[in-house]
């Protein structure tokens, strides 16, 4: 099993809207970074867990977790062009984005702060706190999902 940390403005998509949905199950799609996206296609299993991160908020943080169900296949968004995704390059043949669907698994009763993170000594290389980092998909180590646990 491995370990991420997903994130999402929580006007657009946050972790009650999850936990609202049908089996409390939803595509996570919309990723348009292609080092985000190739770990949507070829890292991210069933299995795998998340944090959930609010971003773009104040303040931002750790929310919660989800469990991969559904690993990686082709955003459909892509080739809708009333999407605010859409890329008129991606085809059904050569698709070239990617997302996975999501369990809700836990909601923290408070969330853990970008600032409380970043105050951890262990967690002082985890890349969601490295300078300019703005990927919405990271990964996380076993030793910083534990430490965040502890939190």
């Amino acid at each position: 099993m491995q370990y991420w940390l997903f994130k999402s403005e929580p006007e657009t998509f946050g972790i009650d809207t999850l936990c609202a949905k049908p089996k409390q199950t939803e595509h996570w799609d919309g990723v348009r970074n292609y080092q985000a996206r190739n770990m949507l296609r070829d890292e991210i299993k069933v299995g795998d867990k998340a944090f959930f991160y609010h971003s773009n908020c104040t303040p931002p943080g750790i929310v919660g977790i989800v469990e991969i169900v559904k690993a990686g296949y082709p955003d459909p968004s892509a080739q809708n062009p009333e999407s605010k995704y859409y890329d008129p390059k991606s085809t059904p043949e050569n698709p070239r984005w990617f997302m996975v669907d999501v369990r809700f698994v836990k909601k923290f009763k408070k969330m853990i702060t970008l600032s409380e993170l970043k105050q951890h000594p262990l967690l002082e290389n985890m890349v969601v706190l490295r300078r300019g980092s703005r990927l919405s998909i990271t990964p996380v180590t076993k030793e910083e999902w534990s430490a965040i646990l502890s939190l």
